[in-house]
């Protein structure tokens, strides 16, 4: 099992129904698969950096997994068949991105903060 982080920008006409049941499904997916879900996070509506499909906005949702490698590709099918996706990226953690992203849930400093001048 190799831990992953997907992050996901759907359409912004989605209802927040429609976002929640998006959200549900790909967790699924990869739950259903024999993966386990470490954290989800939704961002919400952001501005994009340049229009996709004529939109300037867009639904992001970030989730980081763990999962099997060949689910992987199982995920990015499913993905590209929704219309309700504009982009996503998956992305392998290796082990200090790990450590990070668990020092920075628990609230512990993580070397990146920035100084603060007496």
């Amino acid at each position: 099992m190799n831990n992953y982080e997907l992050m996901v920008i759907f359409t912004p006409v989605l209802s927040d129904d429609e976002f929640k049941a998006g959200l549900k499904k790909y967790a699924k997916l990869v739950t259903d698969a024999g993966g386990s879900i470490v954290a989800e996070n939704p961002w919400g509506l952001k501005s994009l950096a340049y229009p996709i499909d004529k939109k300037t906005t867009g639904l992001y949702w970030v989730m980081e997994f763990t999962a099997a490698p060949d689910f992987i590709e199982t995920l990015k099918i499913q993905m590209l068949r929704d219309e309700a996706v504009l982009r996503h990226l998956c992305t392998k953690l290796d082990k200090y991105a790990v450590v990070y992203n668990a020092r920075k849930k628990s609230g512990a400093k993580t070397g990146t903060e920035k100084l603060t001048e007496a």
